[in-house]
């Protein structure tokens, strides 16, 4: 419905700001600093500051802000072990939406009998 549409949407934001603020977060630390910050550091980050500073991303799923720094670090990881590029800032303006949640107290249902999809509750 409508009213999942929107807060899909605004967890795609919210995944995307966390995903780029801690990644600024970790770059800042090394490069001020020489200090490496771990996936928990961030965690901790986002939960301590950025949650006070911007109260908006409490309106939507922690797990899901929780995996978007998980997949930060995982990206960050790559880039030491593999030598893949240095993690990329998300763009909006990108097509490929994503994000991850977690399966708790039954907060995910599928229904393919009806097409039905039931989301993590809606706070309201």
């Amino acid at each position: 419905n409508n009213e999942q549409k929107i807060q899909i949407a605004k967890t795609f934001g919210c995944c995307r700001f966390v995903y780029n603020c801690t990644l600024a977060y970790r770059k800042e630390k090394y490069e001020k600093e020489k200090k490496s910050v771990s996936k928990t550091d961030c965690n901790n980050y986002c939960n301590r500051q950025l949650k006070k500073e911007y109260e908006w991303l409490k309106e939507v799923d922690k797990f899901a802000l929780t995996n978007a720094i998980y997949n930060m670090d995982a990206a960050y990881q790559k880039f030491f072990k593999e030598h893949a590029g240095y993690p990329k800032f998300k763009s909006k303006h990108d097509n490929h939406k994503s994000y991850t949640t977690n399966f708790t107290n039954g907060n995910i249902t599928v229904d393919f009998g009806c097409n039905r999809v039931k989301l993590p509750k809606l706070k309201g």
